[in-house]
């Protein structure tokens, strides 16, 4: 059994190869999927989540990971997310490989945002925002310039504008324009792709803002309390998820659909219907595409493999 910690994870499993191997997933039937969310004891805001991927033939992943927010504000700060992914073998239940947790959510939630980019952005987006600047706002940069070559300009807004530097500082990239955008309103206007990676729970991005063309990719919003954007990007965009099941658990798409702003079949599409050729994705050059990026066992498994593949 072999045990790959962060830096082996971020080393082996590049944003192209990962995005190459998640479509490349995508094209089969979804494996069965299962997951167990345990809240704090006695009320508090942290979780312990344990997630379950297993295609027969391809292999069985459980990823056991701890959600601590306040984490970010300790001394020293830990990462708000932390735990394992295990793969193991199809036909033996025998572990084949234990990787870092947090490096694989990070690699696998920015690749899934990507694979997104890469289906449903347009070809010549050249203007990238990425609203929030937490542990996973770098690895969103890296994984939509690697679907959008064609990106130069990168502005990075959080509600803390020291943490919007400090990242401009650690993603150090003098080939491209990259800036603290320190009005959202107007970035949120002037982008071609926005990627949103809060713990919002009220709405950041006002849809009446997006201008036409612009593809909007939501990553926050994991709870039905939380959100990122508003009622008018919900109506303006052509409406997209990663996959369809635990869609309903996210705050992004429940609280429109109970508001009457849109219904579960304004939903296109998710990423197999669209790999598969089931949707085109984007139709126009005009249109405004929402991509909300709700997870899953499956890509933890998609990624696991990938990441073993790429050590043999």
């Amino acid at each position: 059994m072999r045990f790959a910690d962060a830096e082996t994870v971020h080393h082996n499993l590049d944003y192209t190869y990962l995005m190459d191997a998640l479509q490349a997933a995508h094209r089969d039937a979804p494996p069965t999927a299962e997951h167990m969310v345990c809240d704090e004891p006695e009320g508090g805001e942290n979780l312990f989540v344990t997630l379950v991927g297993w295609r027969r033939a391809g292999g069985i992943a459980v990823k056991m990971v701890g959600v601590f927010p306040e984490n970010l504000s300790l001394e020293p700060p830990q990462a708000s997310v932390q735990g394992l992914v295990a793969l193991f073998d199809p036909f033996t239940g025998a572990p084949q490989l234990v990787a870092d947790g947090e490096a694989m959510t990070f690699r696998k939630t920015a690749a899934d945002s990507g694979l997104g980019a890469r289906l449903l952005s347009r070809e010549d987006s050249e203007t990238l925002l990425v609203v929030g600047a937490g542990g996973l706002a770098p690895h969103v940069v890296k994984a939509h310039l690697a679907a959008r070559p064609s990106l130069r300009k990168i502005r990075v807004w959080n509600r803390t504008q020291e943490r919007a530097e400090a990242l401009i500082e650690q993603l150090n990239m003098p080939d491209l324009d990259l800036r603290v955008a320190h009005d959202l309103d107007s970035a949120v206007s002037d982008a071609d792709i926005i990627s949103c990676v809060t713990m919002a729970q009220e709405p950041l991005v006002k849809g009446e803002l997006l201008k036409p063309g612009t593809h909007l990719d939501l990553v926050g919003a994991y709870r039905p309390d939380m959100r990122e954007a508003n009622d008018a990007a919900m109506a303006r965009g052509t409406l997209f998820v990663d996959c369809r099941d635990g869609m309903k658990g996210s705050g992004e798409l429940s609280r429109p659909v109970d508001g009457g702003v849109i219904t579960w079949e304004d939903i296109k599409a998710d990423l197999y219907e669209l790999v598969q050729g089931h949707h085109p994705g984007r139709q126009t050059e005009e249109e405004i595409t929402v991509f909300k990026n709700v997870g899953g066992g499956h890509l933890d498994l998609f990624t696991a493999i990938a990441l073993k593949h790429r050590l043999e």
